[in-house]
């Protein structure tokens, strides 16, 4: 039975924390605004820390990161107007991403609606297109319903943002409490359909070379032990792309990386757990022709799929897998087919000693995670946000547990690296947090380092700086012969400005700098921005487009 609390009354902003207190809120990430202080007054009496940025979009982000690494609700608080349209483009991150982020937005009295209020906007229209739910409260007495109704639409599949905004009238008056001191759960996820689970059974269970393509959805769904059992037991090779990157560890014998271009093409089943077939896997491309795609996922897309399928599982994810895994069962040896997996892996790591060991300054990029591998710990969580650099580092860097790995996703905005390394910091205090960025990256929310020193969380950003846009600069140079709009200041003294916001800097100008820079920054127990000076002719071998 649900416990209960003696009926009163509370003011909007107490009954919005008492309800995001009952579902297990523990964080609020904001930049101040007096829309937001009936809120604010709320959160501090029931014990919700307050985490203010320097940004709008940052709070987003930060929502987004707590979200990420709890695989629960992130929540951020707007201010009205500009504070809530400064946050937008976190909001769109989080819904290409299923993120469960609830914002909360202030609002332009109810009273006053139409005469001209300060910061008057109707947010709803804005955010409707972005969100699975977007609302207003009507009045103070329906605010605690609406926090729930937002809570279990955020968490329910597929999850994704929410959007409330609060009149200013509405939270500064008073309503009846609710009895319920606990929050309701989400529904309960169906199982897949009977029928086409017996199909994709049979499809796996006599593939030659089934693969399997695991992405955020699987992550999402809390999958990943189901995954592993699968793909151990069974044999089949398993290739992950975002949030899902580390549900498998890298050094788990199924694991595989390199070699998936081959693998996707040569398969003659593929189970695509999670993952759309979108720009990431080519529209469909990156599989054969004759590939039979079996796809599984906690609730359909709402998108056409680009081409055609063999099986959908739409439902809960791990009894899915389970019931995969115990019906194929004693299919084909697929060694040989690992095998052969294995000797390509092998050689495309082979292929790649020579960048990681490269003495050139200023440096290769490639250099700068040879030296992190030797100094992240196993369960560190890596954070990226930039273009060039972060596609090594997609590459590059290992995971060994689910969570350990965020970056801005399929809607690729930049700057949400230190909201969200700032959100993976509170939630894990004992685990080094690493955010790899590039210099155009950071002029988006390098200040947030001063959010950083202001609530002691020692992170460490670590940055390859060329001085240019290169993700836009060598591609165009290659269409037209130049480039515009696609240079910054060569060699700039980013660290300097994180040791004017109080933190740790360190500059690394060749290779033999790198390593002890590096650990005198995770060394120092302050944010901290190791600033390296990489070489602007080097280009990421790109394979995907924009289209």
């Amino acid at each position: 039975m649900a416990a209960t609390v003696e009926e009163s009354k509370a003011h909007g902003g107490r009954l919005v924390a008492d309800r995001l207190r009952a579902h297990g809120v523990t964080k609020l990430f904001t930049l101040s605004g007096g829309h937001l202080f009936s809120i604010y007054d709320g959160c501090r009496a029931v014990g919700i820390d307050i985490v203010d940025t320097r940004h709008e979009q940052t709070a987003g982000f930060a929502a987004e990161g707590w979200a990420k690494i709890t695989r629960g609700p992130g929540v951020c608080a707007l201010t009205a107007g500009p504070g809530v349209t400064n946050g937008v483009s976190a909001v769109a991150s989080a819904q290409a991403n299923g993120s469960p982020v609830v914002v909360l937005g202030g609002r332009a009295p109810a009273a006053r609606w139409g005469q001209g209020s300060l910061q008057e906007f109707d947010h709803v229209p804005v955010l409707r297109s972005i969100t699975k739910l977007a609302r207003t409260a009507e009045s103070t007495a329906e605010i605690p319903a609406l926090l729930d109704e937002a809570l279990r639409v955020a968490l329910e599949p597929p999850t994704g943002p929410v959007f409330l905004d609060f009149p200013l009238d509405h939270v500064f008056s008073e309503a009846a409490a609710p009895t319920d001191s606990e929050g309701g759960a989400p529904e309960s996820v169906p199982a897949a359909d009977d029928a086409q689970l017996a199909r994709a059974v049979e499809l796996l269970g006599r593939a030659q070379r089934p693969v399997v393509m695991a992405g955020s959805g699987l992550y999402w769904a809390h999958g990943e032990a189901e995954l592993r059992a699968l793909c151990d037991e069974l044999g089949i090779p398993v290739f992950l792309n975002g949030l899902a990157r580390g549900c498998v560890p890298a050094d788990d014998p199924a694991f595989f990386s390199r070699a998936r271009s081959s693998a996707l093409k040569e398969a003659d089943v593929a189970l695509v757990v999670g993952v759309p077939m979108d720009f990431r896997l080519g529209f469909g491309g990156a599989f054969g022709e004759e590939t039979q795609i079996v796809l599984a996922g906690s609730s359909a897309p709402e998108i056409r799929h680009p081409r055609a399928v063999a099986a959908e599982l739409y439902g809960y994810v791990p009894s899915t897998l389970e019931a995969l895994r115990r019906g194929a069962a004693g299919g084909p040896d697929h060694a040989a087919w690992l095998e052969r997996l294995q000797a390509e892996e092998d050689e495309r790591r082979a292929g790649e000693r020579e960048d990681l060991a490269d003495e050139r300054a200023p440096l290769h990029p490639m250099r700068i995670y040879a030296e992190l591998a030797a100094v992240l710990e196993r369960d560190a969580i890596v954070i990226g946000d930039g273009g060039d650099f972060v596609s090594y580092a997609g590459r590059m860097i290992e995971s060994y547990a689910p969570g350990c790995w965020m970056d801005p996703g399929p809607y690729g905005c930049l700057g949400a690296g230190p909201g969200q390394a700032l959100a993976a910091k509170l939630a894990c205090p004992d685990r080094q947090v690493c955010l790899l960025l590039g210099d155009g990256a950071f002029g988006f929310a390098g200040l947030e380092w001063d959010t950083l020193v202001r609530h002691g969380v020692p992170v460490v950003g670590v940055m390859a700086n060329n001085g240019i846009w290169g993700l836009e600069k060598h591609p165009m140079e290659a269409l037209y012969g130049y480039s515009v709009a696609a240079d910054l200041q060569p060699g700039l003294r980013y660290d300097r400005v994180v040791e004017a916001l109080g933190g740790h800097g360190a500059l690394v100008e060749r290779p033999d700098e790198l390593r002890p820079a590096l650990e005198g920054a995770f060394a120092s127990g302050r944010p901290a921005l190791v600033n390296v000076i990489t070489d602007p002719a080097v280009a990421y071998p790109r394979r995907s487009n924009l289209a």
